[in-house]
């Protein structure tokens, strides 16, 4: 189902609670609204959606991928970054890193490690920080 994008900074800025199974629903519903947003926007979170757990998806290789709690374990390449939010008018900037190590579970809550680069990790980085309440 596709959800109204959240806009309220007071709810954006709470840190998300921990993803179970029953957020499985949660992460069909970020797809379809990604999916719909889709010409301004590479990624969400789902307290974009007004759920507020740690759930996130974005464009990842001519598709799209789903985390459930994930968590950047390892960084390097630090950069400036310039970006929008479909949550947010306007562009603002924020430090960034090339290459990130995420730990996640997948949709069957399995533990994955992953290494991300370019704009792919960039994406993950800004989604992650919904996830921690923190907006650019």
């Amino acid at each position: 189902m596709v959800r109204e994008i959240v806009r309220d900074p007071s709810r954006l800025t709470q840190r998300a609670e921990p993803a179970g199974v029953e957020d499985l629903e949660t992460a069909r519903d970020l797809l379809d609204t990604l999916a719909a947003h889709r010409e301004d926007c590479v990624g969400m979170a789902a307290n974009m959606i007004g759920i507020n757990r740690r759930v996130i998806v974005f464009e990842d290789e001519g598709g799209d991928m789903v985390m459930f709690n994930p968590e950047i374990i390892g960084e390097s390449g630090p950069y400036e970054a310039e970006e929008g939010c479909l949550s947010l008018s306007g562009t603002r900037k924020a430090r960034r890193w090339r290459t990130i190590k995420v730990r996640y579970q997948n949709e069957l809550f399995q533990t994955r490690l992953k290494t991300f680069t370019g704009w792919t990790a960039q994406i993950i980085q800004h989604e992650i920080d919904h996830c921690e309440g923190i907006l650019i």
